[in-house]
């Protein structure tokens, strides 16, 4: 598709709105407040997809390579069955095409960098006075792509604080946290794209991840190389069908076969509660204690049924000693382990645990805090992080908007700002050109500057007229992420 028509219709004829003789658009992308208690910086991520896949890839393949006249009147047909006839027009479409290549400047903050809210992450601009108009034309299709993947990314990296701060006061093994929260949304995802984006956010703190696509996304889009470094990964494992097809009473024989036959050594991963997750605990697992602490590898129970936190933890209201025990005891009680230097339990390498549904960073607090409390330490179980965490957001959680704040008309700067009486503060916006300093490592905005001063600070030319400028590594990125956890902890 001609990606002109990725718009909201009414952004079309905006182009003849402007003031007459307006010659520059200056916008800029910016969280402007959370829907999240506690949380007031964002994870700044996904420009760099949207300029390679979109600005260049996309216009250059489907508009800058087609015939002049067929992208045109497929651009008429579109818009006047749309909006009826009108005086849109097509010379400026013809006009861009003529050009071949999109005349605009974006000026960003580095991906992965910890942007607090109302905050500017990047800035845009046309850099040839007839564009004026594609500045904020780009505001739909940037809107769509780049919120979740900063949505996702700052929610993984809540994850990945919890789980670094128990690890650091319970585990001998605080590395282990690379894999202890474990992506599995793309299923409840809206659409791949989301789920390839989200998933991404979700790397940029973790390596446990079932999206294999995303493993292709930062190697089109971020220099990775999964033969050279550890992308995502994940581990063989069953689900419901597998369990069911071996029958209520062949259940057994199934852990047995999967444990001993399938997969002699590595990870295997077996989902326990298809009928009763205590029976297995406390029937199968011991009569196959040979044959699993015998293995070069480990078997990990899966439960996913039930509250997570007392499934794991152990419900002290339970109704049967299996259910005040939660799992991580019962696998206690089989296979035993042991207590590390912090006083801590750990289980034998041999065997552990993984709960892959319902979990909330809320809930991830508990389940880490409860292990403690019982003597184990977190990095016992790894939890799977789903589409309620990732899908369950919007654009609003954020809320992530792209506002013109400077325009120019007849050679005449205008400092431009939004204020709604009727409004809390939340869409005042900025005024004028921007500039972001960084001051004892957090980003300040500095706005109603010369162009002199726009020049300087944090924000980076990352694209110009159709050439990127900067090409960011998934490596430095996920530094700069953890860099920003540590000096959280």
């Amino acid at each position: 598709m001609n990606p002109l028509l990725l718009t909201d219709g009414y952004k079309v004829d905006h182009r003849r709105q402007y003031p007459n003789q307006t010659t520059l658009v200056y916008s800029n992308w910016t969280p402007r407040k959370s829907r999240i208690e506690g949380l007031d910086e964002v994870v700044f991520f996904g420009l760099q997809y949207f300029i390679k896949k979109y600005i260049i890839h996309d216009f250059d393949t489907h508009f800058f390579k087609q015939p002049k006249e067929e992208v045109v009147k497929k651009y008429a047909r579109r818009i006047n069955n749309y909006l009826g006839e009108n005086q849109v027009g097509t010379q400026h479409i013809e006009d861009l095409h003529d050009l071949g290549y999109i005349p605009m400047v974006f000026k960003a903050l580095p991906e992965g960098a910890s942007v607090p809210l109302r905050v500017p992450m990047f800035t845009m601009y046309n850099t040839i006075p007839e564009f004026f108009w594609l500045t904020n034309y780009f505001e739909t299709l940037l809107s769509a792509v780049i919120w979740l993947p900063c949505n996702s990314a700052t929610i993984a990296r809540e994850y990945r604080k919890v789980l670094d701060k128990y690890a650091a006061e319970t585990s001998s093994v605080p590395d282990f946290v690379n894999w202890q929260g474990h992506d599995f949304s793309m299923r409840g995802m809206g659409g791949i794209e989301a789920a390839v984006t989200s998933a991404a956010g979700h790397l940029l703190s973790f390596t446990g991840s079932d999206t294999i696509p995303a493993i292709d996304f930062f190697e089109e889009y971020y220099n990775a190389n999964s033969d050279t470094e550890l992308i995502a990964g994940s581990v063989a494992a069953t689900e419901h069908s597998v369990m069911c097809m071996g029958t209520t009473e062949g259940e057994y024989e199934t852990f047995k076969r999967l444990i001993t036959e399938v997969y002699p050594k590595g990870i295997v991963s077996i989902v326990s509660d298809t009928w009763d997750l205590w029976k297995v605990l406390t029937d199968y697992l011991p009569r196959l204690k040979e044959a699993i602490v015998a293995r070069e590898g480990k078997v990990v129970i899966r439960p996913d049924s039930g509250d997570p936190v007392d499934i794991i933890c152990g419900n002290p209201n339970g109704k049967t000693e299996e259910e005040k025990q939660g799992v991580i005891e019962l696998l206690w009680n089989v296979f035993g382990g042991e207590i590390n230097a912090k006083g801590y339990k750990e289980l034998v390498p041999q065997i552990g645990a993984i709960y892959g549904d319902s979990i909330t960073v809320a809930r991830a607090t508990q389940i880490c805090e409860r292990l403690k409390a019982k003597g184990f330490a977190s990095t016992n179980v790894v939890l799977g992080i789903g589409s309620f965490t990732y899908q369950y957001n919007t654009r609003d959680t954020f809320g992530f908007a792209m506002k013109a704040t400077y325009g120019e008309v007849d050679g005449e700067g205008r400092a431009i700002f939004k204020d709604p009486i009727t409004d809390d503060g939340t869409k005042k916006s900025a005024k004028g050109l921007m500039q972001i300093n960084l001051v004892d490592g957090i980003y300040q905005l500095k706005d109603n500057v010369t162009w002199e001063e726009e020049k300087l600070g944090e924000l980076k030319e990352v694209f110009r007229d159709g050439k990127l400028l900067v090409n960011e590594s998934l490596s430095d990125i996920r530094s700069r992420v953890k860099s920003q956890i540590s000096v959280t902890l």
